[in-house]
């Protein structure tokens, strides 16, 4: 198939380094995984071409193969996906929202403080958290008992949720000017923003992971 007649998803998982062009253009591969290549580039008014030629670039340049996940089994997955991320933001998000509550109370006056930063990541924190443990109690008991064909309707909440996890980054990223420290940023707010990159990255890898490789191989999505 064409390279700009794939979706998102698709390339992102089978095209190592292809969320790194993704990243670049704010193209999101994860939560709006199942949109075409084209359809991304029309909506954001970019030629694709360049994208076509970095992404070819990309798939011949793949001798060296990093770990593929879309050949592990099912339970390798989930188990990946517990260990890699549920339990990794189980630490990031209240070190974070510990950072932010002291760079708004030391920086508060100042015009560039991420006003409500820390009361964001405290909700954020509580949806990722009930959505989490949704997924451990209810998804991936069915899966690892090989009933993931039976799991449309709990992959269909999670993947609504997923969105409303990438609306809240957006958000993230419009409170932190796209997590961009001000020059004069004391060491606290740098690290505060330094983890918030780390926790994106790490936050938008999970949902990647999920909605692209795992729910597609029990309830693929529409691609458009």
């Amino acid at each position: 198939m064409n390279i700009l007649d794939q979706s998102l998803g698709q390339l992102a998982r089978r095209i190592p380094g292809a969320t790194r062009v993704f990243d670049a253009h704010h193209f999101d591969f994860c939560c709006a995984g199942n949109r075409t290549l084209r359809t991304a580039a029309t909506e954001a008014g970019i030629d694709p071409e360049p994208l076509v030629e970095a992404l070819h670039a990309l798939a011949q340049r793949a001798a060296e193969q990093p770990v593929s996940w879309e050949g592990a089994s099912d339970t390798e997955l989930v188990d990946h996906i517990l260990e890699r991320y549920h339990a990794v933001h189980r630490e990031q998000l209240p070190e974070l929202i510990r950072l932010a509550r002291r760079v708004e109370q030391v920086h508060g006056e100042r015009e560039d403080c991420p006003h409500g930063l820390a009361n964001h990541l405290e909700a954020m924190a509580q949806e990722l958290e009930s959505h989490m443990r949704k997924e451990e109690q209810i998804l991936f008991p069915l899966i690892a008992r090989g009933h993931g064909r039976m799991a449309g309707m709990p992959i269909g909440v999670m993947r609504a949720e997923h969105n409303e996890h990438g609306t809240e980054l957006r958000r993230l990223e419009g409170l932190t000017t796209d997590i961009t420290p001000p020059p004069a940023a004391c060491t606290t707010w740098r690290a505060l923003y330094t983890g918030l990159r780390t926790f994106r990255e790490d936050l938008m890898t999970h949902i990647h992971l999920e909605n692209n490789v795992l729910f597609e191989r029990f309830a693929p999505a529409a691609t458009h």
